[in-house]
């Protein structure tokens, strides 16, 4: 016998033990569910702050008056699973599995959907997904300079900082000053990324590609346009937030200013102080460069003085009273949890408003709370509009879901089509606690899922058609056939253990769409499963039909 052969055998014996062993917890679970331990950042109501309820109470009241003067119709409030499982796609990229759904069901009613949220940030998969969502407004998804920019190793670095739920102000300081390597000193991939290969400048991060972004991720305002003229168009406002002006050429490259002394060598980022750390740029209408001084476009006052330039320019965008730094992440996480942001679009909310008063309320209580981004999630997911239903009995129209007064639905992302076809297929979360080889398996086939299904890379929240491909891929392609028809998942478990086919349906249920059929529904598919006499061919196709619904390709 060969040493491939040998191979085979050991992999399919230790297959059959997996099978064996998964398959034993399976058949109890499926009768009796298995409780999850309850989350480490979880504490039960009694002990939580009060201000949290009494905040969101405040936020629910202006959404009310906001919907009572527009006179928009409410939807009624979703169920926590249909809840539960927007908050997994928005902060872990995936579906909850049974085994959550079950647990979830055993907490106190009214204690579910805080009790969720402390799961979720508690779980790594919500590091790394967070980290990767906010990495694509901060150093896109491209790649970098060969050598000199690590991003994965900046999305690790990110991940950890989400985890230690670091202050919001001082991650985005660290990004803004940094100074090393960029393995070392993860932070500086930020600069890095921004070097022209080729451009005789490799010595330099790009002042004007670093303010565009820095504006754009950190204050959510887009001022590109500026770098080659004035605002003409009524686009662009700056000064002051009470009688702004229209934005102007030199309010741009003032910003970029700031960066003008910043190089790239052989010991990592750092800045110079010499006569080659002046901006200079010739100007629309100028026949020659001329040295710009750095500036800020509005509330010069929050600017402190006697540090280093990129010390300056981070003192101010995160200074508590600029508060576009903290309408930005608010509208953004807003975005990264529902499919949309509160203004769009999500990286340019005008200086002067006018701003929804949920959001200023946010937007305080973020300033007041030390930036603390763990409790704007939980904010969020408390707050009514967030838990609204997509769907009423009243007509639905673009001016309900701009005003929120229903849940807006939106189309997965790549990732979290594939991470629910994923998890669908498993009873159990697919998380840390898996088998180390359950989650390699899941990294190679998301990613070549998402190669295949097409990533719209930084335009975030960009709705747009499914393509002719993409239906294809879900219809025939290699994850989710093999997902569904693979002995080894829930298909084969499910058809195998459940006691009777109504189970069986209830459980592919809750696995695909995270809630139980109507009684409608059980009665078609018993029907089905009648016909065909085979319940695990049985359950394959049911499988297959829900994976291709509309209820599973959008987040509702």
């Amino acid at each position: 016998m060969n040493s491939n052969r040998l191979n085979l055998v050991a992999k399919n014996v230790l297959f059959l033990l997996v099978c064996v062993g998964s398959g034993g917890v399976l058949s109890i679970f499926l009768t009796s569910p298995t409780a999850l331990t309850a989350p480490k950042s979880w504490k039960p109501k009694s002990n939580r702050a009060a201000s949290v309820t009494e905040v969101v109470g405040s936020i629910d009241s202006a959404f009310d008056d906001q919907w009572s003067d527009a006179g928009l119709e409410v939807a009624n409030v979703a169920d926590d699973w249909l809840v539960a499982r927007r908050l997994s796609l928005g902060l872990t990229g995936t579906i909850p599995s049974v085994q959550e759904l079950k647990t979830l069901e055993q907490q106190p009613s009214d204690q579910r959907i805080s009790w969720w949220v402390s799961r979720l940030l508690d779980d790594k998969r919500t590091h790394d997904y967070m980290a990767e969502r906010l990495a694509r407004a901060w150093v896109g998804v491209e790649g970098g300079p060969f050598l000199l920019y690590r991003r994965r190793r900046f999305i690790a670095w990110l991940s950890d900082q989400i985890e230690s739920n670091r202050r919001y102000d001082y991650l985005v300081k660290q990004l803004l000053t940094d100074e090393g390597i960029w393995t070392d000193s993860p932070a500086v991939n930020f600069y890095t990324r921004n070097i022209i290969p080729d451009s005789g400048e490799e010595d330099k991060p790009d002042p004007i590609l670093l303010t565009g972004r820095t504006v754009r991720a950190f204050v959510g305002m887009r001022i590109d346009c500026l770098q080659c003229h004035d605002d003409f168009l009524d686009n662009i406002y700056v000064g002051d937030p009470d009688g702004p002006r229209n934005g102007e050429q030199t309010d741009f490259h003032s910003l970029a200013a700031f960066f003008g002394g910043t190089r790239a060598s052989f010991f990592g980022i750092k800045d110079i102080s010499n006569e080659n750390a002046s901006w200079k740029y010739q100007l629309l209408h100028d026949d020659e460069e001329t040295e710009i001084e750095p500036a800020v476009p509005w509330s010069p006052e929050l600017r402190p003085e006697g540090m280093p330039l990129r010390k300056q320019l981070a003192h101010w965008v995160t200074h508590p009273e600029n508060r576009p730094f903290s309408r930005a992440i608010v509208n953004r996480m807003w975005a990264i949890m529902a499919g949309r942001p509160m203004m769009e679009p999500v990286d340019n909310i005008p200086l002067d408003g006018p701003f929804p008063e949920a959001m200023e309320i946010l937007v305080d209580d973020f300033i007041e709370h030390e930036f603390d981004l763990r409790r704007l999630i939980r904010l969020i997911a408390n707050s009514k509009a967030y838990r609204l239903e997509s769907v009423a009995d009243h007509e639905i129209t673009a001016e309900h879901e701009r005003g929120l007064a229903v849940f807006p639905m939106s189309r997965l992302r790549p990732e979290q089509m594939a991470g629910a076809i994923s998890q669908a297929a498993s009873l159990r979360p697919i998380d840390e606690s898996a088998h180390i080889f359950v989650q390699l398996r899941k990294f190679g086939e998301v990613t070549q899922f998402v190669q295949r299904y097409g990533d719209p890379g930084e335009n975030e929240f960009e709705q747009s058609g499914e393509t002719v491909t993409q239906k294809l891929l879900m219809f025939n392609g290699e994850m989710v056939n093999t997902r569904i028809g693979d002995e080894s998942f829930s298909s084969a478990h499910i058809a195998g253990l459940s006691p009777d086919t109504e189970t069986a349906i209830e459980t592919v249920y809750l696995a695909a769409l995270s809630r139980r059929p109507t009684e409608e529904e059980v009665g078609y598919f018993l029907q089905r499963f009648e016909e065909h006499g085979q319940r695990e061919r049985g359950v394959m196709q049911l499988y297959w039909s829900l994976i291709n619904s509309l209820e599973f390709g959008w987040n509702h």
